[in-house]
């Protein structure tokens, strides 16, 4: 996978670099732009497979370098790294696949590029697409939540389910869980047509359902597909519709 950097400050370009350098599968374009202006003429020289990201840079920045990569078919992805957590909303708005805090550190940063080498074009051009249109009614292809490395951005496809406790959400998915401080309730309308609210503080991927069981003390449990461990309570009022939901399956 190629990757291009761009960042006004040399310092930060070779730092980066030499982390790009240090992970397999991925190598460094030896041009380098140090403004969103150069950045879309290498990109449109280079057809590279990633950016590396600035935001605050002389002239066009990196967030409208990524607004007029948003206009092309074949764009690449981009993850910005960046000193400012402020600029996360936009970032998303302009398709951003990450978004790195600086001093960036090699695992974070591995991470960003496999995520973003996983995703298609048609993802990407989903990216942010609710956030910046409230108008629109396709839900979000992916979820965003703030974690000790900064932004990470959750497929939707892999969600197994959200769970409210107080003013959080849990988000599980399947490396993980992260912190959402978005009501369920719009979670649930935004995306019922792939969760099933299974209790008044639990949506679950419908694709997940494996199995129901009700224990001796009449209790009802849902078991999900990769979670062989772990089994998710449903209140009575929900079981005629998690059954109904089973059987159409």
């Amino acid at each position: 996978m190629k990757v291009l950097i761009a960042d006004d400050e040399p310092l930060a370009r070779e730092r980066l670099a030499r982390l790009v350098d240090a992970l397999p599968g991925y190598s460094v374009l030896p041009d380098m732009a140090a403004n969103g202006e150069e950045a879309l003429k290498l990109i449109d020289d280079l057809h590279p497979d990633i950016v590396l990201m600035d935001i605050r840079m002389p002239g066009m920045d990196g967030l409208q370098a990524a607004a007029r990569l948003c206009e092309q078919s074949h764009a690449p992805a981009v993850v910005f790294c960046t000193a400012h957590g402020e600029y996360a909303l936009e970032a998303f708005q302009v398709s951003a696949v990450g978004y790195l805090l600086k001093p960036v550190r090699s695992e974070d940063l591995g991470d960003a590029l496999a995520k973003a080498q996983r995703l298609n074009r048609v993802q990407l051009a989903s990216l942010g697409k609710a956030s910046a249109n409230a108008d629109s009614p396709q839900p979000r292809s992916h979820i965003s939540a703030r974690t000790r490395r900064g932004v990470e951005l959750i497929p939707v496809e892999e969600v197994l389910y959200f769970i409210a406790d107080h003013k959080y959400v849990t988000l599980r998915h399947c490396d993980g869980e992260v912190l959402l401080d978005e009501p369920l309730k719009a979670l649930e309308d935004e995306f019922g047509d792939y969760f099933v609210r299974i209790h008044r503080n639990a949506l679950v991927a419908r694709n997940r359902i494996e199995r129901l069981q009700r224990s001796s003390m009449g209790h009802f449990h849902l078991q999900l597909k990769g979670l062989p461990s772990e089994t998710l309570t449903v209140s009575r009022r929900h079981v005629p519709g998690v059954r109904k939901l089973m059987d159409r399956m």
